[in-house]
């Protein structure tokens, strides 16, 4: 192996992620690695409206760049917590999957069905990834939204002129709606949270420690757990059901019209 990409390190405080980077740096050298300062970035969370910390991370004597966003493992983490970078990342990514399949999907002599499925396999999954623990706004619903009645209506030959319904498209498709398919995936992996042990790392998150977190002014902002209160409310579900994983697979599914 000549390299490592996607390494993250994390601590609360500046001379935290020194200390680990300098214990990281020779711990790479004895290997044979070599910890390339020029790639090397550094991220600040500031989860509230209060302005960042001054200040630098250095490695050695050479001063670390600092960035507001980065991408982890196929997805844009952002210092505000917000989500908007990824899910314009997702959009493009599904665009460029959609325009890669153009000659079959804007194919005339394919069925609508056909296209359909080839979006559902190809398309859709590429737009979703990570979408079970997003912490979605009504704009980011409705940008989404958007974006696939643009790609279904294309696929189908109609445009906004000939007030086609967007109900009546996804019929012909056989697509459902990707808010829905999205609280799917999304109470699919609050089950899969639920039935860990206590001790899991993904487990651990939901009893952090945020008190020493300044909230700022104005509206809190929109959590996943928030979602997911509301995704139990509208279909009227109780976390105990997550316990039976048949049962609540079965209640939470989505399917596409056939």
């Amino acid at each position: 192996m000549l390299f490592a990409d996607d390494i993250l390190l994390v601590d609360k405080t500046r001379e935290g992620v020194e200390g680990k980077l300098e214990l990281w740096r020779p711990t790479l050298e004895s290997k044979g690695f070599r910890l390339s300062r020029s790639k090397t970035e550094y991220m600040e969370c500031n989860f509230s409206s209060n302005s960042p910390s001054e200040g630098i991370v250095t490695l050695g004597d050479q001063v670390i760049n600092k960035s507001t966003r980065f991408r982890y493992l196929g997805s844009i983490v952002q210092s505000d917590g917000e989500i908007d970078g990824d899910i314009i990342n997702r959009i493009q990514v599904g665009w460029l999957k959609w325009r890669n399949a153009s000659g079959l999907l804007c194919d005339r002599n394919v069925p609508l069905k056909l296209k359909g499925k080839f979006y559902k396999m190809v398309v859709r999954p590429a737009m979703l990834y990570g979408a079970e623990c997003w912490p979605l706004k009504e704009k980011h619903n409705t940008k989404l939204s958007v974006t696939e009645m643009r790609m279904l209506r294309w696929m189908s030959g109609f445009t906004l002129r000939d007030r086609i319904r967007n109900e009546h498209i996804r019929e012909k498709v056989g697509v459902a709606p990707i808010e829905d398919k999205i609280r799917e995936s999304r109470l699919r992996w609050f089950g899969h949270i639920k039935r860990r042990p206590s001790d899991d790392p993904v487990k651990r998150v939901e009893v952090l420690d945020l008190t020493y977190i300044k909230k700022g002014r104005g509206r809190p902002k929109k959590t996943w757990l928030e979602n997911i209160r509301n995704d139990l409310s509208l279909l009227d579900l109780n976390e105990n059901l997550t316990f039976n994983r048949t049962q609540w697979r079965k209640r939470i599914h989505v399917a596409d019209p056939t």
